[in-house]
């Protein structure tokens, strides 16, 4: 279950500027609970921890079982945004460090990603490693015509056919897509894949805990039941309106520092290479969430101890425009002590005797006062320990808090009006059909 600290930003703020913005959050909150805000038709997410039903998780366990059967042991996961990076961040969060160097028969399927770049190399080096593999694959859109996962999708699917034969293909695809239209939906009722829905009612940055996410978790090995348990446990305890809710307590704190303090960018902290994509999946949503009508906090990310040398000199001294807000797990699941040394010519004997989780701590408090001394307020967000329970709790929370705080900054957290203008201008220098006016427009307006 996850728990909040807001200590590190005591000696930046007055309580009555605090209090204040907990009360903007309690009525930011009652807009959240009520569906009565912007963007109240995607408030899926909210119910997701209970609505999944336990006969779509274990259709999801015969698909795994089919495949390993087939001796399927690579998975491709083809989709952008938040059709990927919600499952990447758990299975990266759940996996060994080493996973794939230390694969052995009977493992269950490595879970690769395709569809959320346009880069020539990176297909063909997937088309590499699928030659070496077999291969199963999901894919998954809304609408199936969005271009990076449509074009990574046409080349895969013409890839599997050609190796397996159209039939077996189609036993080896599975879609999470519309429930009743667009592309996909219909390729899938015509190819007989087994297909699964994006909720209309959940945004794609909402949607690790739809088929979205979970499917491509489970067929990675790991226990979804657990995680929608975390994140079933963390909403009944988020449904606490009061000063002490942890995500009213972050929606307020970050507002205030942003309104009253100037600070435009959050830093998503780690302290633990499994957390990598946990903060590329909070930068989507907050981000994609929040940064409307000019306006919004900024979100980026560290990963230390690594980024405390080469980012750490910018925060410590840089321009004041930053807070952070580090995510951790109290507990490791391994135990490394460091020894001693006769010679001792790196000067760590005073260690010895140490746990490795011990010196991450210490580094850990050691940043933390160091980077408020040089005025950078930092909260806390932290787990018992990195498992499919608490990363569940973690999504849920960052998920309930992103709804809070946007109503207090006081716009829609639900839509993203802005991603389509980079689209618009692809498609005319594509030439799209349909875009004639806009390619002459934009050719004119480059010079060609």
């Amino acid at each position: 279950m996850v728990k909040f600290d807001l200590g590190g930003c005591s000696s930046f703020v007055k309580e009555g500027d605090y209090k204040e913005y907990v009360d903007k959050a309690l009525l930011a909150f009652d807009v959240l609970e009520s569906e009565t805000g912007a963007g109240n038709d995607f408030l899926g997410w909210k119910t997701l921890p209970v609505d999944i039903p336990e006969s779509l998780i274990q259709e999801f366990e015969a698909i795994q079982a089919d495949w390993k059967a087939k001796g399927v042991d690579l998975a491709v996961v083809i989709g952008i945004g938040g059709s990927y990076l919600g499952a990447r961040c758990a299975i990266e969060a759940l996996s060994h460090n080493f996973a794939r160097q230390l694969r052995k028969p009977g493992d269950a399927p490595e879970v690769v990603f395709a569809g959320n770049n346009l880069s020539e190399e990176y297909i063909s080096e997937l088309m590499d490693l699928m030659a070496e593999r077999n291969c199963a694959c999901i894919v998954i859109s809304k609408s199936g015509t969005t271009t990076e996962p449509a074009v990574a999708f046409r080349i895969v699917k013409k890839y599997l056919e050609g190796r397996y034969g159209r039939k077996e293909a189609s036993e080896r695809i599975v879609a999470v897509t519309d429930a009743k239209k667009g592309a996909l939906k219909t390729l899938s009722t015509q190819e007989g894949y087994r297909s699964y829905v994006v909720p209309d009612n959940v945004g794609g940055r909402y949607s690790v805990l739809t088929p979205v996410g979970l499917l491509p978790i489970l067929i990675a090995g790991f226990d979804i039941r657990a995680m929608l348990a975390g994140a079933a446990d963390t909403r009944e305890a988020l449904k606490a309106r009061n000063a002490d809710n942890p995500a009213v307590q972050y929606a307020a704190m970050r507002n205030l520092l942003h309104a009253r303090l100037g600070k435009s960018v959050e830093i998503l902290v780690t302290y633990n290479p499994k957390f990598v994509f946990l903060a590329e999946w909070w930068k989507q949503l907050y981000g994609e969430s929040e940064g409307k009508e000019f306006k919004g906090i900024y979100p980026a990310s560290v990963n230390n101890t690594a980024d405390l040398h080469s980012m750490g000199q910018f925060i410590q001294e840089g321009s004041r425009i930053m807070f952070e807000t580090v995510v951790t797990a109290r507990t490791s699941s391994r135990t490394v002590v460091i020894g001693t040394d006769e010679q001792n010519l790196d000067c760590l004997n005073f260690l010895a005797g140490q746990r490795v989780e011990h010196c991450n701590a210490m580094a850990q408090l050691g940043t933390k006062l160091a980077h408020i001394d040089g005025g950078v307020p930092q909260m806390e967000v932290s787990v018992e320990k990195i498992d499919a329970y608490n990363l569940g709790s973690i999504f849920y929370f960052f998920e309930f808090a992103c709804g809070i705080s946007a109503y207090v900054l006081g716009i829609n957290p639900f839509n993203q009006p802005g991603v389509e203008a980079y689209k618009k201008n692809m498609f005319a220098l594509l030439r799209k059909p349909g875009y004639e006016e806009q390619t002459a427009a934009i050719l004119k307006r480059i010079g060609e």
